[in-house]
């Protein structure tokens, strides 16, 4: 034993000890017992508690400008809500945020309901805590896209509005756009109409599954893509097109691809092509001196080969033929000055003095009245000649030319008449008048002249006329006098033979 155990065993002895009662030792226990709790108290509030002051949970959370909590709502009064975000603190949504809130969602909240807020200003100037429960959806919806942009996952909305470029659509409280490219091939080939207003109103308000392919919060800008969410194939959408084509329809597409031969365009998701010769009216070598990659173009539909699954396209076929203009004052039996510009085998090509490029064939049955081996016999290139014009064919644009009609008996008639109208020889108003072309002084000259002319081709009708009589007559007195001579011999022979 130590001495301090000692001394305190020694102390003890020393110390005089009351006596305790039975009564006294019952409830001495319950006493200890009783003074216990005290004492941990006594510890937590004086020891644990400075401990504790120090760690995280104790530390008021007070609310920052630009964050979003989630708050419960706490009373709603007419214009204005407010709303518990915790640490004892209550913020109010009022004024332009609580306009802003659309109807169907004002009419959806109460009290006690857990709404995401939008911390505006912590405290303004009369110590009230500024919330905003659209800009907390919005900045949410803005999270959600980059979600679904980052997961390439598709959502479904409802088309609430369009524009010249496409269709708008809703992510939550976001303004999507879908431009027309990114559209559906089945939804494109339903579009009809020039303007906006035809194409997508009758769109509104129906369902559509879309994904988001950009998202840009800085320029509040959100596309989104029918066609990347759609499962279908391009050989589906490619049969699709061919079966709702019928010749004569006038569609929108985009140039392709150029070959010599022509341009391929895309029409709601089929190629069809362009023949050069459907490009355009004047004369060309190469599509490309017309047409370029990426150009979107107005094309008519010629033909659909729906076995081979090919598509004939004209860009021409829109557009006014200047052939017709440059015909439209020409007629069969008219003569015209012309350049031989080349030969072939089977006749020459004349270019007309008129306006327009007009060239016609002269076939050579046509170049004269004898038989020609070769036109070269007759012509060649560069030779200024006048030609009668004896086919127009509008649908083919071929012309036909003569020259050996020039001169025929058969348009005398046709020339007369040609020249009297020139001449308002025959007192058409709307002829020019023959006295405003040559004169006063040479009326009598020119109707003289006429008047030769017409008689000319009296006395050559008349001639024509007379040797046709003639002809006939021959015909006629060879006819009779022949049998009626054999007649007349043989009863002469009849008489000198003796009877028997």
């Amino acid at each position: 034993m130590s001495e301090n155990d000692a001394v305190s065993v020694q102390g003890s002895q020393d110390t005089e000890v009351p006596e305790v009662s039975p009564a006294d030792q019952a409830i001495e226990p319950q006493s200890e017992a009783i003074q216990e709790p005290a004492e941990e108290k006594k510890v937590l509030s004086m020891e644990d508690l400075m401990d504790q002051l120090d760690d995280d949970a104790f530390i008021i959370d007070l609310p920052k400008a630009g964050e979003i909590r989630d708050g419960i709502i706490a009373s709603i009064s007419e214009g204005q809500i407010l709303v518990s975000v915790g640490a004892k603190s209550e913020g109010i949504i009022t004024g332009k945020e609580y306009e802003a809130i659309p109807q169907d969602f004002l009419n959806t909240m109460e009290v006690g309901k857990a709404i995401p807020v939008y911390v505006i200003t912590p405290e303004d100037s009369s110590g009230n805590l500024i919330l905003s429960f659209i800009r907390a959806v919005e900045e949410q919806s803005w999270v959600d896209a980059e979600a679904l942009l980052k997961s390439g996952e598709a959502f479904d909305s409802k088309i609430v509005g369009y524009n010249k470029g496409g269709l708008i659509v809703m992510l939550s409280t976001i303004r999507g756009f879908i431009p027309a490219s990114q559209l559906s091939f089945s939804r494109r080939l339903g579009i009809t109409g020039d303007t906006p207003e035809a194409k997508y109103k009758d769109m509104i308000g129906e369902d559509i599954t879309v994904c988001v392919i950009e998202v840009d919060r800085d320029r509040h800008r959100l596309i989104l893509s029918e066609r990347a969410a759609s499962s279908e194939t391009r050989d589906q959408i490619r049969d699709m097109v061919i079966e709702s084509l019928e010749e004569g329809e006038i569609r929108k597409g985009r140039i392709t691809s150029i070959a010599d031969f022509g341009a391929f365009v895309n029409i709601g998701g089929a190629d069809g092509l362009v023949h050069m010769s459907e490009i355009t009216y004047d004369h060309i070598t190469h599509p490309s001196q017309k047409l370029e990659v990426g150009k979107e173009v107005k094309v008519k539909v010629i033909s659909v080969d729906r076995d081979r699954k090919r598509i004939g396209l004209s860009i021409r076929a829109l557009k006014k033929d200047p052939w017709l203009d440059y015909v439209k004052d020409l007629t069969v039996g008219q003569l015209v000055e012309a350049e031989i510009t080349r030969l072939t085998s089977f006749g020459a090509f004349a270019k007309l003095n008129v306006p327009g490029d007009l060239e016609g064939l002269i076939h050579i049955s046509e170049l004269s009245d004898r038989r020609v081996d070769h036109p070269k016999a007759i012509v060649k290139s560069g030779d200024q000649v006048t030609l009668r014009i004896i086919k127009i064919d509008e649908e083919e644009h071929r012309i036909g030319l003569s020259l050996r009609r020039v001169d025929s008996v058969a348009y005398a008639d046709f020339d007369w008449k040609t020249l009297a109208a020139d001449f308002d020889l025959l007192g058409d108003e709307e002829g020019e008048a023959l006295a405003d072309i040559v004169g006063e002084e040479n009326v009598a000259e020119a109707e003289e002249l006429a008047e030769a002319v017409e008689e000319k081709a009296e006395t050559v009708e008349e001639a024509v006329e007379e040797a046709v009589e003639e002809a006939v007559e021959e015909t006629v007195e060879e006819t009779v006098e022949e049998p009626a001579e054999e007649a007349a011999e043989e009863v002469k022979e009849d008489e000198e033979t003796p009877e028997a």
